[in-house]
């Protein structure tokens, strides 16, 4: 959450609404992600018409299926008080992970999150996707042109040449992926490439949506109410 207010100001000048995808993770101030020292920040974006989604709350990895007639997976969490730890879920546990950020946001803003998840580090399965499906939860990935390099290691990816990149190959549809701060990467992304990003891609004629108007979506979205 490092640079989560230099985020909140360039969006709110720039007049762009996104989707944030959250897990309680650690923070170097405050007492995790989805705690309450961040909880008014979050409310804030609400009320700045942002749109929220589950990250699971436990950012928890999935690791392989596991065999069995009921769907069992491998999961390792990096945030709470398994982190690191390699655990066993049954669909009801994984259920439970994505319901959990999802509930806090709610609870946080005010404001009902999509029914969607974005698994960390994109990892699934078919068998992992068809779980929480059937539990309420689309998955939502990214665009492959929309992966803007802000959890590459900034010694080989800088951000200069992730810029450009991206302003060059970004098109229309594309689903952009950027993080609310990388513990890894030496050299913050957001400070240097987010406004320029936004600005060039609006001098190519692009706007910007929140995952509620995306195709992929939006009928999941309405089928369910919100």
């Amino acid at each position: 959450m490092d640079v989560a207010p230099l985020i909140a100001d360039v969006l709110k000048r720039q007049d762009v609404r996104v989707t944030f995808f959250a897990a309680n993770e650690r923070t170097r101030v405050g007492d995790g992600s989805l705690g309450q020292h961040w909880g008014p920040w979050w409310k804030a974006r609400a009320a700045e018409g942002h749109e929220f989604a589950s990250h699971t709350y436990d950012h928890a990895y999935w690791r392989g299926d596991l065999p069995g007639a009921e769907p069992t997976f491998r999961i390792r969490p990096s945030a709470g008080s398994d982190e690191g730890r390699d655990l066993t879920w049954n669909a009801a546990n994984y259920c439970a992970n994505i319901d959990l950020a999802a509930q806090r946001l709610q609870d946080i803003t005010g404001k009902k999150p999509l029914p969607l998840y974005r698994a960390p580090g994109g990892k699934t399965s078919p068998r992992l996707l068809a779980t929480a499906r059937a539990c309420g939860w689309a998955h939502a990935g990214w665009s492959p042109a929309g992966f803007l390099g802000d959890e590459l290691p900034s010694e080989t990816f800088s951000n200069a040449a992730l810029l450009n990149k991206a302003l060059k190959d970004i098109r229309e549809g594309d689903i952009l992926l950027a993080h609310l701060g990388i513990w890894s990467r030496k050299d913050a992304w957001a400070p240097a490439v987010l406004e320029p990003l936004i600005v060039g891609l609006k001098g190519r004629g692009f706007c910007f949506e929140t995952l509620r108007a995306h195709p992929a979506y939006k009928g999941w979205i309405a089928a369910r109410g919100q």
